[in-house]
């Protein structure tokens, strides 16, 4: 026989016998699971994107808490907010504050060491620390509030429907929260000559959450990346790396010889993270700041527009619900001044909108994944050091033993009788020590974003069909299609155009 035939061969026996093993000594009082697990892929035979569709079937049949075998990781996946309470509350929350280790961390993480990947400790509760009190205190996202005004004029002013009254509003959103954002990194923005930049930045955001589309079988299957097959990947990965790092370094250095200020450098990001340089340079070195730096800047600019392109596209579909938020809108503000900040806390319906897309279509569908770190219990089962967990929010977000009509989009239930939501029912920023650092900035910049585009235009679908809600794979969700709408600028706007200049 050939000799790596023989080879091959041989590794495939010694993996079975080890997956028998494994399976024979899998302990007492497990969760339950599902027949068959087959040996060494596990459960992968029934995994098909998207993920979080693919596992809400499958707990949908099998119940909400399940002990399933992705080749040699042990997966628990939860859809059940009295069972993720258990997850992220007393002892578990810390247990489980760990992340496993895949490709997508120890390329895109820069080998887990940004705020989202980095596993807990010293390390991660010291960047938790600087994300929770310098970059998005109350205080810091009050400094940036005339930013997001400024932004939301330019925004508005520069809508100008073509000859056909359609709109890419998913670029105007995208270059809106773009520039918001690197506002709030370096303390400039990409328009005039820099707007190319800006659609680049954009372009790598979306090409690094696209690659946390799916399942990477090398994950999961260890011998598949011993013999190769994931190279492909990998080398896409790493070119995606060099983008993102040439590009953070080029906005670095330019900040440092302190081109295109527009803010206080010292309250900007970069300002703060280099000041920390200043006084221990060897702990922050600028590999750190850009590894910590990209990951929030990515994360707020995907998050925050894709919610905006979701809310829109839901109210183009359902024009009672725009007519109502534009009321309100109209009532409280008038026709003489733009909606501001501070006019948010006084639209309830705008924030019911809101909230309702974000039930709808949760900015990460499936909580990044954690890991335990030692054997815990679970809704009384046994629970074994290394299991990955998996929380599949968007199945929370749409039980119908939790929500009435869940598929249907009713701002109104946020002013009824589900109006109290229990934490773990509703949680599309995450919970516990991981959960996201900047919910905090998400309704200032998106609900603002949003009352101005309803403010100053009336929005229509560009045809009788309803808008395609075909969500994209990744990390994020996103919708697969962008959208278009059809424009026709109410008073305000035009009252603005005629100012310009």
């Amino acid at each position: 026989m050939d000799p790596l035939l023989l080879t091959i061969l041989l590794l495939v026996i010694t993996l079975i016998i080890i997956f028998i093993v494994i399976n024979f000594c899998r302990g007492k009082n497990l969760p339950p699971t599902i027949f068959p697990t087959i040996p060494i892929i596990g459960h992968l035979y029934l995994v098909k994107p998207p993920l979080f569709r693919t596992l809400s079937k499958l707990t949908a049949e099998h119940g909400p808490i399940l002990l399933l075998r992705f080749g040699f990781r042990n997966v628990l996946v939860v859809s059940s907010p009295s069972i993720t309470e258990q997850c992220f509350t007393k002892d578990n929350d810390i247990i489980f504050a760990n992340r496993p280790k895949l490709l997508f961390a120890r390329i895109l993480a820069y080998n887990s060491r940004n705020t989202a990947w980095a596993n807990y400790g010293p390390y991660f509760i010291n960047l938790r620390k600087i994300a929770s009190t310098e970059f998005f205190s109350a205080m810091r996202v009050e400094d940036f509030k005339a930013v997001r005004a400024n932004e939301g004029l330019i925004m508005v002013r520069n809508i100008v429907p073509d000859s056909a009254l359609h709109v890419d509003l998913s670029s105007i959103i995208g270059d809106f929260f773009t520039n918001n954002v690197i506002m709030m990194v370096a303390g400039r923005r990409f328009s005039g000559e820099d707007e190319a930049v800006g659609k680049q930045l954009q372009e790598i955001v979306r090409e690094t959450f696209e690659f946390g589309n799916g399942v990477n079988l090398g994950d999961y299957l260890p011998f598949l990346e011993w013999l190769g097959f994931t190279k492909e990947l990998e080398a896409r990965m790493w070119e995606c790396v060099e983008k993102r790092d040439t590009f953070f370094s080029n906005m670095l250095e330019e900040f440092k010889e302190g081109k295109g200020d527009l803010v206080d450098k010292s309250i900007t990001m970069i300002g703060v993270m280099l000041k920390l340089q200043e006084q221990d340079p060897k702990y922050w070195p600028d590999e750190i700041i850009s590894a910590v730096l990209l990951n929030l800047l990515a994360d707020a600019i995907e998050i925050c527009s894709s919610t905006l392109v979701w809310a829109l596209s839901l109210l183009v579909n359902n024009p009672s619900v725009l007519q109502k938020a534009q009321t309100e809108i109209d009532n409280l503000v008038g026709s003489d001044r733009l909606v501001e900040e501070s006019d948010l806390i006084s639209l309830p319906y705008l924030d019911h909108v809101f909230k309702e897309t974000i039930r709808l279509y949760p900015p990460v569908p499936i909580l990044v994944p954690h890991e335990s770190s030692e054997d815990c219990v679970v809704e009384g089962y046994n629970i074994p050091s290394g299991t990955m967990l998996i929380v599949n929010q968007w199945a929370i977000h749409r039980d119908p033993k939790l929500w009435t009509d869940p598929e249907s989009f009713v701002p109104e239930r946020f002013d009824g009788s589900e109006s109290t939501i229990p934490k773990y029912k509703y949680m599309p920023f995450g919970t516990g020590v991981r959960g996201c650092p900047a919910d905090k900035l998400a309704y200032p910049a998106i609900g603002l974003g949003l009352a101005l585009l309803i403010q100053c235009f009336d929005w229509e679908r560009i045809s009788e069909d309803l808008v395609d809600m075909t969500e994209a794979g990744g990390l994020i969700m996103t919708k697969a299609e962008p959208l278009v709408a059809k424009c026709t600028p109410r008073p305000i706007q035009q009252e603005l155009i005629s100012r310009k200049g």
